[in-house]
Protein backbone atom coordinates (compact mmCIF):
# COMPACT_ATOMS: atom_id res chain seq x y z
CA UNK A 1 0.00 0.00 0.00
CA UNK A 2 1.61 3.35 -0.47
CA UNK A 3 2.49 5.76 2.28
CA UNK A 4 -0.75 8.15 2.73
CA UNK A 5 1.58 11.05 3.73
CA UNK A 6 1.27 13.73 1.15
CA UNK A 7 4.05 15.13 -0.81
CA UNK A 8 3.32 18.49 1.12
CA UNK A 9 3.80 16.88 4.24
CA UNK A 10 7.42 16.61 3.00
CA UNK A 11 7.62 20.35 1.54
CA UNK A 12 6.58 21.44 4.77
CA UNK A 13 9.34 19.59 6.78
CA UNK A 14 11.99 20.96 4.63
CA UNK A 15 10.27 24.60 4.97
CA UNK A 16 10.93 24.65 8.42
CA UNK A 17 14.08 23.40 8.83
CA UNK A 18 15.48 25.18 5.86
CA UNK A 19 14.22 28.08 7.73
CA UNK A 20 15.49 27.41 11.22
CA UNK A 21 19.03 26.61 9.21
CA UNK A 22 18.86 29.84 7.85
CA UNK A 23 17.58 31.91 10.69
CA UNK A 24 20.91 30.30 12.82
CA UNK A 25 23.30 31.32 10.49
CA UNK A 26 22.24 35.21 10.57
CA UNK A 27 21.60 35.09 14.16
CA UNK A 28 25.37 33.93 14.59
CA UNK A 29 26.26 36.82 12.53
CA UNK A 30 24.79 39.60 14.45
CA UNK A 31 26.51 39.54 17.53
CA UNK A 32 29.55 41.79 16.51
CA UNK A 33 27.03 45.03 16.04
CA UNK A 34 25.85 44.79 19.43
CA UNK A 35 29.35 43.79 21.01
CA UNK A 36 31.00 46.80 19.08
CA UNK A 37 30.40 49.62 22.04
CA UNK A 38 32.17 47.85 24.29
CA UNK A 39 35.06 47.02 22.64
CA UNK A 40 35.73 50.64 22.73
CA UNK A 41 33.92 52.53 25.37
CA UNK A 42 34.80 55.95 27.39
CA UNK A 43 36.85 54.73 30.54
CA UNK A 44 36.31 58.02 32.52
CA UNK A 45 32.38 57.28 32.95
CA UNK A 46 33.47 54.19 34.43
CA UNK A 47 34.49 52.91 38.13
CA UNK A 48 37.16 50.98 38.04
CA UNK A 49 38.43 47.73 39.69
CA UNK A 50 40.06 47.94 43.10
CA UNK A 51 44.05 48.57 43.03
CA UNK A 52 43.63 49.05 39.05
CA UNK A 53 46.01 52.25 38.64
CA UNK A 54 44.99 53.88 35.73
CA UNK A 55 46.46 57.60 36.41
CA UNK A 56 47.92 57.26 32.94
CA UNK A 57 45.78 54.79 31.38
CA UNK A 58 42.57 56.49 29.95
CA UNK A 59 41.65 53.15 27.85
CA UNK A 60 41.81 50.75 31.07
CA UNK A 61 38.21 49.63 30.17
CA UNK A 62 38.98 49.08 26.26
CA UNK A 63 39.54 45.66 24.56
CA UNK A 64 43.11 45.46 22.46
CA UNK A 65 43.36 46.46 19.43
CA UNK A 66 39.94 48.64 20.05
CA UNK A 67 42.07 50.47 22.73
CA UNK A 68 43.88 53.28 20.29
CA UNK A 69 42.36 56.28 18.57
CA UNK A 70 41.81 54.36 15.16
CA UNK A 71 39.14 52.22 16.85
CA UNK A 72 36.67 53.22 14.04
CA UNK A 73 38.76 51.67 11.48
CA UNK A 74 39.39 48.68 13.04
CA UNK A 75 35.89 48.21 13.09
CA UNK A 76 34.89 49.03 9.79
CA UNK A 77 38.41 46.13 8.52
CA UNK A 78 36.81 43.29 11.12
CA UNK A 79 33.63 43.88 8.89
CA UNK A 80 34.97 44.19 5.69
CA UNK A 81 36.91 41.11 6.81
CA UNK A 82 34.15 39.04 7.29
CA UNK A 83 32.69 40.47 4.41
CA UNK A 84 35.35 39.82 1.49
CA UNK A 85 35.74 36.53 3.40
CA UNK A 86 32.03 35.41 2.77
CA UNK A 87 32.11 37.25 -1.44
CA UNK A 88 34.71 35.46 -2.03
CA UNK A 89 33.49 32.00 -0.73
CA UNK A 90 30.58 32.11 -2.55
CA UNK A 91 31.77 31.78 -5.64
CA UNK A 92 33.26 28.41 -4.54
CA UNK A 93 30.28 27.66 -2.62
CA UNK A 94 27.78 27.01 -4.66
CA UNK A 95 30.90 24.85 -6.74
CA UNK A 96 31.16 22.44 -3.66
CA UNK A 97 27.41 22.66 -3.26
CA UNK A 98 26.55 20.94 -6.26
CA UNK A 99 29.09 17.73 -5.87
CA UNK A 100 28.62 17.17 -2.37
CA UNK A 101 25.45 15.92 -0.72
CA UNK A 102 23.28 19.45 0.73
CA UNK A 103 22.91 17.42 4.53
CA UNK A 104 26.67 16.97 4.55
CA UNK A 105 27.56 20.22 3.09
CA UNK A 106 24.80 22.58 5.40
CA UNK A 107 25.71 20.16 8.51
CA UNK A 108 29.40 21.09 8.00
CA UNK A 109 29.04 24.59 7.88
CA UNK A 110 27.00 25.31 10.37
CA UNK A 111 29.71 23.12 12.92
CA UNK A 112 32.44 25.19 11.65
CA UNK A 113 30.62 28.70 11.58
CA UNK A 114 29.79 27.48 15.64
CA UNK A 115 33.08 26.85 16.34
CA UNK A 116 34.65 30.29 14.99
CA UNK A 117 31.90 32.36 16.03
CA UNK A 118 32.72 30.60 19.83
CA UNK A 119 36.32 31.22 19.12
CA UNK A 120 35.75 34.84 18.46
CA UNK A 121 33.84 35.30 21.72
CA UNK A 122 36.52 32.93 23.38
CA UNK A 123 38.85 36.18 23.23
CA UNK A 124 37.34 37.84 26.14
CA UNK A 125 38.30 34.98 28.59
CA UNK A 126 41.68 34.18 26.76
CA UNK A 127 42.85 37.30 25.63
CA UNK A 128 43.75 36.24 21.87
CA UNK A 129 42.92 38.72 19.10
CA UNK A 130 42.87 36.88 15.68
CA UNK A 131 41.73 38.49 12.69
CA UNK A 132 41.81 34.91 11.22
CA UNK A 133 38.40 33.26 13.43
CA UNK A 134 36.69 36.21 11.66
CA UNK A 135 38.01 35.63 8.23
CA UNK A 136 36.99 31.99 8.73
CA UNK A 137 33.85 32.26 10.03
CA UNK A 138 33.14 34.50 6.69
CA UNK A 139 34.42 31.92 4.29
CA UNK A 140 31.97 28.91 6.35
CA UNK A 141 29.04 31.26 6.40
CA UNK A 142 28.71 30.96 2.45
CA UNK A 143 27.78 27.07 3.14
CA UNK A 144 24.57 27.80 4.07
CA UNK A 145 22.79 30.47 1.00
CA UNK A 146 23.15 28.37 -1.86
CA UNK A 147 22.40 24.96 -0.02
CA UNK A 148 19.31 25.92 1.59
CA UNK A 149 17.95 28.01 -1.58
CA UNK A 150 18.30 24.55 -3.19
CA UNK A 151 17.21 22.07 -0.48
CA UNK A 152 13.44 24.51 -1.20
CA UNK A 153 13.96 25.08 -4.88
CA UNK A 154 14.14 20.96 -5.75
CA UNK A 155 10.93 20.85 -3.47
CA UNK A 156 8.81 23.74 -4.89
CA UNK A 157 7.44 24.23 -8.53
CA UNK A 158 8.15 27.89 -10.45
CA UNK A 159 4.35 28.52 -10.04
CA UNK A 160 4.69 28.68 -5.92
CA UNK A 161 8.30 29.66 -5.51
CA UNK A 162 7.50 33.30 -5.39
CA UNK A 163 4.85 33.79 -2.60
CA UNK A 164 6.46 30.53 -0.74
CA UNK A 165 9.88 32.08 -0.65
CA UNK A 166 8.79 35.24 -0.12
CA UNK A 167 7.26 33.90 2.96
CA UNK A 168 10.31 31.71 4.20
CA UNK A 169 13.46 34.43 3.63
CA UNK A 170 12.16 36.19 6.69
CA UNK A 171 14.18 33.72 7.92
CA UNK A 172 16.70 36.38 7.68
CA UNK A 173 15.12 39.41 9.90
CA UNK A 174 14.47 36.07 11.77
CA UNK A 175 17.85 35.63 12.59
CA UNK A 176 19.34 39.43 13.33
CA UNK A 177 15.96 40.11 15.66
CA UNK A 178 17.19 36.38 17.31
CA UNK A 179 21.10 37.44 17.56
CA UNK A 180 20.51 41.20 18.91
CA UNK A 181 18.68 39.89 21.70
CA UNK A 182 20.33 36.83 22.57
CA UNK A 183 24.08 39.10 22.49
CA UNK A 184 22.47 42.10 24.42
CA UNK A 185 21.58 39.59 27.38
CA UNK A 186 25.36 38.79 28.10
CA UNK A 187 26.93 42.03 26.27
CA UNK A 188 27.33 44.12 29.21
CA UNK A 189 28.50 41.56 31.47
CA UNK A 190 30.71 39.93 29.72
CA UNK A 191 30.54 39.92 26.08
CA UNK A 192 32.10 36.79 25.27
CA UNK A 193 29.25 35.11 26.17
CA UNK A 194 27.18 36.94 23.16
CA UNK A 195 29.52 35.14 20.48
CA UNK A 196 29.57 31.75 22.76
CA UNK A 197 25.71 31.33 22.87
CA UNK A 198 25.07 32.19 19.34
CA UNK A 199 27.95 29.82 18.08
CA UNK A 200 26.89 26.81 20.08
CA UNK A 201 23.17 27.87 18.70
CA UNK A 202 23.87 26.91 15.28
CA UNK A 203 26.26 24.04 16.07
CA UNK A 204 23.64 22.38 17.26
CA UNK A 205 21.78 23.11 14.38
CA UNK A 206 24.10 21.61 11.78
CA UNK A 207 23.77 18.62 14.04
CA UNK A 208 19.55 18.79 13.86
CA UNK A 209 20.57 19.47 10.11
CA UNK A 210 22.90 16.15 9.95
CA UNK A 211 20.27 13.81 11.50
CA UNK A 212 16.82 15.10 10.24
CA UNK A 213 17.45 16.35 6.51
CA UNK A 214 17.55 12.80 5.32
CA UNK A 215 12.93 12.37 5.82
CA UNK A 216 10.43 14.36 7.54
CA UNK A 217 9.25 11.46 9.15
CA UNK A 218 12.16 10.52 10.56
CA UNK A 219 12.14 12.63 13.36
CA UNK A 220 9.14 11.54 15.09
CA UNK A 221 10.10 7.65 14.45
CA UNK A 222 13.27 9.08 16.06
CA UNK A 223 12.15 10.09 19.03
CA UNK A 224 9.05 7.30 19.38
CA UNK A 225 12.22 4.46 19.21
CA UNK A 226 14.32 6.67 22.03
CA UNK A 227 11.03 6.10 24.76
CA UNK A 228 10.04 2.47 23.47
CA UNK A 229 13.62 1.38 23.90
CA UNK A 230 14.15 2.91 27.27
CA UNK A 231 11.31 0.53 28.33
CA UNK A 232 12.49 -2.37 26.30
CA UNK A 233 16.06 -2.09 27.81
CA UNK A 234 14.82 -1.28 31.38
CA UNK A 235 12.79 -4.18 31.67
CA UNK A 236 16.21 -5.99 30.03
CA UNK A 237 18.39 -4.85 32.69
CA UNK A 238 16.42 -4.64 35.68
CA UNK A 239 13.30 -7.46 35.26
CA UNK A 240 15.23 -10.14 36.97
CA UNK A 241 16.19 -7.93 40.15
CA UNK A 242 12.07 -7.16 40.25
CA UNK A 243 11.27 -10.55 39.90
CA UNK A 244 13.80 -11.11 42.50
CA UNK A 245 12.86 -8.49 44.82
CA UNK A 246 8.96 -8.46 44.43
CA UNK A 247 8.10 -12.02 43.83
CA UNK A 248 11.17 -13.62 46.06
CA UNK A 249 12.61 -16.28 43.53
CA UNK A 250 16.03 -17.09 43.59
CA UNK A 251 18.37 -15.13 40.97
CA UNK A 252 18.18 -18.45 38.57
CA UNK A 253 14.06 -18.61 38.73
CA UNK A 254 13.82 -14.72 37.93
CA UNK A 255 16.04 -15.03 35.48
CA UNK A 256 14.58 -18.24 33.70
CA UNK A 257 11.33 -16.29 34.07
CA UNK A 258 12.64 -12.71 32.84
CA UNK A 259 13.28 -14.42 29.35
CA UNK A 260 9.08 -14.48 28.60
CA UNK A 261 9.52 -10.90 27.98
CA UNK A 262 11.46 -11.50 25.46
CA UNK A 263 9.14 -14.51 23.89
CA UNK A 264 6.72 -12.12 23.78
CA UNK A 265 8.47 -9.60 21.98
CA UNK A 266 9.35 -12.20 19.09
CA UNK A 267 5.22 -12.82 18.85
CA UNK A 268 4.99 -8.98 18.82
CA UNK A 269 7.15 -8.05 16.09
CA UNK A 270 5.83 -10.54 14.05
CA UNK A 271 2.31 -9.55 15.09
CA UNK A 272 3.18 -5.75 14.32
CA UNK A 273 4.75 -6.72 10.88
CA UNK A 274 1.84 -8.81 9.73
CA UNK A 275 -0.74 -5.61 11.18
CA UNK A 276 0.98 -3.01 9.66
CA UNK A 277 2.06 -4.85 5.93
CA UNK A 278 -1.95 -5.18 5.65
CA UNK A 279 -3.02 -2.00 6.54
CA UNK A 280 -0.53 -0.26 5.44
CA UNK A 281 0.19 1.60 8.71
CA UNK A 282 3.10 2.01 10.44
CA UNK A 283 3.29 4.72 12.77
CA UNK A 284 -0.94 4.00 13.88
CA UNK A 285 0.27 0.27 14.37
CA UNK A 286 3.34 1.25 16.85
CA UNK A 287 0.91 3.59 18.14
CA UNK A 288 -1.90 1.24 19.24
CA UNK A 289 0.28 -1.39 20.87
CA UNK A 290 2.00 1.28 22.75
CA UNK A 291 -1.22 2.64 23.97
CA UNK A 292 -2.09 -0.99 25.09
CA UNK A 293 1.16 -1.28 26.57
CA UNK A 294 1.09 1.43 29.39
CA UNK A 295 -2.04 -0.34 31.36
CA UNK A 296 -0.17 -3.32 30.67
CA UNK A 297 2.53 -2.45 32.63
CA UNK A 298 0.56 -0.97 35.07
CA UNK A 299 -1.36 -3.89 35.64
CA UNK A 300 1.94 -5.93 35.52
CA UNK A 301 3.12 -4.20 38.78
CA UNK A 302 0.00 -4.41 40.37
CA UNK A 303 -1.63 -7.93 39.50
CA UNK A 304 1.15 -9.49 37.86
CA UNK A 305 2.88 -11.31 41.13
CA UNK A 306 -0.11 -12.67 42.43
CA UNK A 307 0.25 -16.54 41.18
CA UNK A 308 2.90 -17.98 38.53
CA UNK A 309 0.28 -18.24 35.82
CA UNK A 310 -0.61 -14.48 36.13
CA UNK A 311 3.09 -13.54 35.79
CA UNK A 312 3.91 -15.58 32.63
CA UNK A 313 0.90 -14.53 30.91
CA UNK A 314 1.83 -10.47 31.69
CA UNK A 315 5.28 -11.18 30.91
CA UNK A 316 4.42 -12.48 27.47
CA UNK A 317 1.66 -9.68 26.91
CA UNK A 318 4.09 -7.13 28.23
CA UNK A 319 6.76 -7.81 26.07
CA UNK A 320 4.97 -8.45 22.98
CA UNK A 321 3.43 -5.10 23.18
CA UNK A 322 6.37 -2.84 24.22
CA UNK A 323 9.12 -4.55 21.75
CA UNK A 324 6.69 -5.06 18.59
CA UNK A 325 6.97 -1.33 17.95
CA UNK A 326 10.65 -1.51 18.65
CA UNK A 327 11.09 -4.51 16.05
CA UNK A 328 9.01 -2.55 13.38
CA UNK A 329 10.48 0.77 14.07
CA UNK A 330 14.03 -0.17 13.54
CA UNK A 331 13.09 -2.76 10.53
CA UNK A 332 10.30 -2.34 8.31
CA UNK A 333 9.96 1.77 8.98
CA UNK A 334 13.80 1.78 8.67
CA UNK A 335 13.81 0.20 5.50
CA UNK A 336 10.60 2.59 4.43
CA UNK A 337 11.73 5.80 4.98
CA UNK A 338 15.51 4.61 3.39
CA UNK A 339 14.21 3.94 0.35
CA UNK A 340 11.75 6.29 -0.17
CA UNK A 341 10.77 8.97 -2.92
CA UNK A 342 12.22 11.76 -1.30
CA UNK A 343 15.52 10.76 -1.13
CA UNK A 344 16.10 10.96 -4.45
CA UNK A 345 17.39 7.63 -5.42
CA UNK A 346 20.10 8.27 -2.91
CA UNK A 347 21.56 4.65 -2.24
CA UNK A 348 23.49 5.48 1.11
CA UNK A 349 20.96 6.88 2.39
CA UNK A 350 19.24 3.23 4.13
CA UNK A 351 22.42 3.08 6.23
CA UNK A 352 22.27 6.58 7.16
CA UNK A 353 18.71 6.10 8.20
CA UNK A 354 18.75 3.08 10.10
CA UNK A 355 21.74 3.98 11.67
CA UNK A 356 20.07 7.61 12.83
CA UNK A 357 16.76 5.53 14.00
CA UNK A 358 18.46 3.36 16.27
CA UNK A 359 21.11 5.82 17.53
CA UNK A 360 18.46 7.80 18.60
CA UNK A 361 16.70 5.01 20.38
CA UNK A 362 19.97 3.79 21.87
CA UNK A 363 20.41 7.27 23.92
CA UNK A 364 16.63 5.89 25.14
CA UNK A 365 18.98 2.29 25.91
CA UNK A 366 21.25 4.08 28.10
CA UNK A 367 18.85 6.39 29.85
CA UNK A 368 16.07 3.70 31.09
CA UNK A 369 18.40 1.55 33.07
CA UNK A 370 19.92 4.99 34.56
CA UNK A 371 16.34 6.04 35.42
CA UNK A 372 15.55 3.24 37.03
CA UNK A 373 19.06 2.93 38.98
CA UNK A 374 17.99 6.32 40.34
CA UNK A 375 14.17 5.59 40.48
CA UNK A 376 14.01 2.39 42.40
CA UNK A 377 15.14 3.33 45.93
CA UNK A 378 12.18 5.21 46.26
CA UNK A 379 9.94 2.02 45.22
CA UNK A 380 9.22 -0.12 42.28
CA UNK A 381 5.74 1.60 41.48
CA UNK A 382 8.15 4.62 40.17
CA UNK A 383 9.80 2.77 38.15
CA UNK A 384 6.98 1.81 36.71
CA UNK A 385 5.46 5.39 36.08
CA UNK A 386 8.72 6.23 34.74
CA UNK A 387 8.04 3.31 32.13
CA UNK A 388 4.56 4.42 31.36
CA UNK A 389 5.16 7.74 30.84
CA UNK A 390 8.09 6.96 28.57
CA UNK A 391 4.92 4.69 26.48
CA UNK A 392 2.54 7.92 26.04
CA UNK A 393 5.32 9.91 24.95
CA UNK A 394 6.59 7.39 22.84
CA UNK A 395 2.61 7.43 21.23
CA UNK A 396 2.63 11.45 21.00
CA UNK A 397 5.72 11.61 18.63
CA UNK A 398 3.68 9.50 16.10
CA UNK A 399 0.46 11.37 16.71
CA UNK A 400 0.61 13.52 13.59
CA UNK A 401 1.90 10.61 11.32
CA UNK A 402 -1.09 8.26 12.69
CA UNK A 403 -3.52 11.12 11.74
CA UNK A 404 -1.77 11.26 8.09
CA UNK A 405 -2.38 7.51 8.12
CA UNK A 406 -5.87 7.52 9.09
CA UNK A 407 -6.81 10.23 6.65
CA UNK A 408 -5.35 7.95 3.67
CA UNK A 409 -7.60 5.11 4.55
CA UNK A 410 -10.70 7.44 4.65
CA UNK A 411 -10.11 8.88 1.17
CA UNK A 412 -9.65 5.51 0.07
CA UNK A 413 -12.68 4.60 1.55
CA UNK A 414 -14.87 7.55 -0.05
CA UNK A 415 -15.59 6.19 -4.01
CA UNK A 416 -14.67 8.31 -6.32
CA UNK A 417 -17.29 10.55 -8.61
CA UNK A 418 -17.18 9.82 -12.18
CA UNK A 419 -17.44 12.77 -14.66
Amino acid sequence: MKSPLAPGVYRGSILLLTFLFYTSYHLSRKPISIVKSQLHRNCSELIPPAGLNISDNETWCDWVPFDQSNYKTLFGILDNCFLVAYAIGMFFSGIFGERLPLRYYLSFGMLMSGLFTCLFGLGYYWEIHSLLFYVMNGLMQTTGWPAVVACVGNWFGKGKRGFIMGVWNSHTSVGNILGSLIAGVYVSSAWGMSFIVPGLIIAATGVICFFFLVGPSLVEFSLCLLFAKLVSYTFLYWLPLYISNVVHFDAKDAGDLSTLFDVGGIVGGILAGLVSDYTGGRATTCCVMLLFAAPMLFLYNYIGHRSLGTTIGMLLLCGGLVNGPYALITTAVSADLGTHESLRGNSRALSTVTAIIDGTGSIGAALGPLFAGLISPSGWNNVFYMLISADILACLFLSRLVFKEVQGWCRSCVPQSRG
